[in-house]
């Protein structure tokens, strides 16, 4: 099987969304080099990501056929076969996932969520019902659940996902601002935001920087 960089894995789904729009609009073959205008990425490396996962071949000054190519993406990503997952914590954050309506579009079904709060309890947020803790076990294997997305504080993160591994959890796909620790066979995905923030406020400041050093140059 062939190994995929993190960057690479984050560039098919920009694809997938691009060649959709792009059969919404009636466009049957897409070329390598107006992928990578697109993007800008170099037509190499569009050339390598999509051979990576798909088996059809383009054809030279052509392309390769739109339709095709969201075959391929969606069996690569999985979003074929859906993935069942649950919310856990649902404040302003769970509660605006449970609420996110395009997460079907990328082969995740959120089930529903689950609180300690007995006001959210019985409850329902973007039409998903909500449940207590201790029905974490039972729900997960009635729904079929195998993600569980946390969205709790930091005090009881790595306590929620032991407790949703233990209940049959084999992904993890963190939003809680702390390093988490998982058992082999189970993956884990954590989404930094301020490790995202950070790099953007870097990009902001070395625009300004250069605009700076630009404005002191035409006043020379």
């Amino acid at each position: 099987m062939a190994n995929f960089s993190k960057n690479q894995l984050e560039r098919y789904p920009l694809y997938l969304k691009y060649f959709k729009e792009l059969e919404e609009e009636g466009v049957e073959v897409i070329s390598s080099p107006r992928i990578a205008d697109k993007f800008g990425y170099s037509q190499e490396q569009v050339r390598k990501d999509l051979q990576a996962i798909s088996e059809s071949f383009g054809k030279p000054k052509c392309g390769r056929p739109v339709h095709q190519l969201i075959q391929d993406i969606e069996s690569f990503l999985g979003y074929s076969r859906p993935l069942v997952a649950a919310v856990i914590g649902v404040g302003h954050l769970g509660g605006a996932l449970l609420n996110y309506p395009s997460f079907n579009e990328m082969g995740l079904s959120i089930a529903c969520g689950f609180d300690t709060d007995p006001n959210k309890i019985g409850g329902v947020i973007g039409g998903k019902p909500i449940f207590k803790m201790d029905d974490l076990k039972a729900k997960f294997a009635e729904l079929g659940i195998s993600i569980a997305i946390i969205c709790v504080p930091n005090t009881v993160a790595q306590k929620v996902v032991d407790l949703s591994v233990s209940c049959g959890a084999k992904g993890i796909w963190n939003f809680a601002p702390i390093q988490l620790k998982v058992k082999d066979g189970v993956s884990l995905e954590t989404v930094n935001l301020a490790s995202s923030l950070a790099v953007l406020s870097h990009k902001l400041g070395k625009a300004k920087a250069k605009e700076n050093a630009l404005l002191q140059f035409r006043s020379f």
